[in-house]
């Protein structure tokens, strides 16, 4: 379970560039150009340091797993990479090991677990449908 300095100090060893900048429609962004990854985060459309936490976290899971896709290309499918940087970030932020223990100690609701791993709902069932189901697919599970 990494908590935000613990992403940024993951991205300075893993050499991504992270930067503030005003971004417009965007609240977060990565790129790659060559072998070097960075990430700009927009500070003025934060909601919490959760809502950071979380951006960070998938970005970074686009730098660490080359999860980066070719809006120019008709056969590249951003959802794939889309998918591999939410895992990444869950597996980053809620170990399968760490949710076990969560809900031993009596975590079983999905706003109990959002808190305690301090992240949003949505991340949290996500992350239940990754370790139970081996997938992302949130609406077919929590039928929303």
């Amino acid at each position: 379970m990494t908590d935000l300095m613990g992403l940024y100090r993951l991205a300075e060893e893993q050499g991504v560039t992270v930067d503030c900048f005003q971004l417009g429609a965007r609240e977060s962004i990565s790129i790659q150009e060559g072998e070097e990854c960075f990430i700009a985060i927009d500070p003025f459309r934060l909601s919490s340091s959760q809502d950071e936490k979380m951006k960070l976290a998938h970005e970074l899971g686009h730098c660490v797993t080359g999860g980066f896709y070719n809006r120019y290309s008709g056969l590249d499918v951003r959802q794939k990479h889309e998918n591999r940087a939410d895992k990444w970030a869950i597996e980053e932020l809620i170990g399968e090991d760490a949710l076990n223990e969560a809900v031993s100690e009596g975590n079983t609701e999905v706003w109990q677990l959002a808190d305690y791993f301090n992240v949003s709902e949505e991340m949290m069932k996500k992350a239940i449908c990754l370790y139970k189901f081996g997938n992302l697919d949130v609406d077919r599970y929590f039928g929303q």
